[in-house]
């Protein structure tokens, strides 16, 4: 847990300066973390677009010109401006939806786990391409409704997707996604 310094703003303070203009280039703060020991002021900015490194400096420039209107002391801070990240938990519709098209590991609240590409986000359901489990060139469409998951986590890719995967999530996205189980050829 951070703990405020003198001059410092607060999380909140730092969320609701910056929550307009991260709005005006397309994102939200997602989270803000004060480290007083550091003066490091990190704010997590997340979107339906990627975060690129451009966005990132105006977002940073913007920030730091709004915060330091702020009294912040006589001592420096150091601001971080990130995105969420790989590693983060999908734990809102908006994740689910931010990560469209990308490999997920899901594990469910029974115990289960499924690993799969995502597609549309519908009626409290997620649509997942799945690879046969003895023949990995057989793909199934499945839908999995939010309720029933636990944890899902973005899996990094070293390589580029199946092409047939991502011609699959494009389908799910065109018709919402066939309820229950599909086949569908590889």
């Amino acid at each position: 847990m951070t703990q405020r310094s003198a001059g410092l703003p607060s999380p909140q303070q730092v969320a609701e300066l910056l929550a307009e203009e991260f709005a005006r280039a397309g994102y939200e703060v997602d989270a803000v973390v004060i480290d007083a020991r550091t003066r490091r002021i990190t704010v997590t900015a997340d979107g339906d677009k990627p975060l690129d490194l451009d966005t990132v400096a105006d977002l940073s420039r913007a920030s730091s010109m709004l915060l330091d209107d702020l009294d912040t002391g006589d001592e420096a801070y150091f601001l971080e401006v990130t995105s969420p990240g790989v590693d983060r938990p999908l734990t809102a519709e908006k994740h689910f939806r931010r990560a469209h098209g990308r490999l997920v590991d899901i594990t469910l609240v029974d115990g289960g786990t499924v690993s799969g590409r995502l597609g549309a986000l519908a009626d409290g359901e997620v649509g997942l391409i799945v690879r046969g489990d003895r023949n990995r060139s057989a793909l199934t469409v499945r839908r999995v409704p939010l309720a029933e998951i636990q944890q899902a986590v973005v899996q990094v890719e070293f390589s580029p997707p199946n092409a047939r995967e991502l011609e699959l999530v494009r389908e799910l996205d065109l018709v919402g996604g066939p309820t229950g189980e599909t086949e569908a050829d590889a």
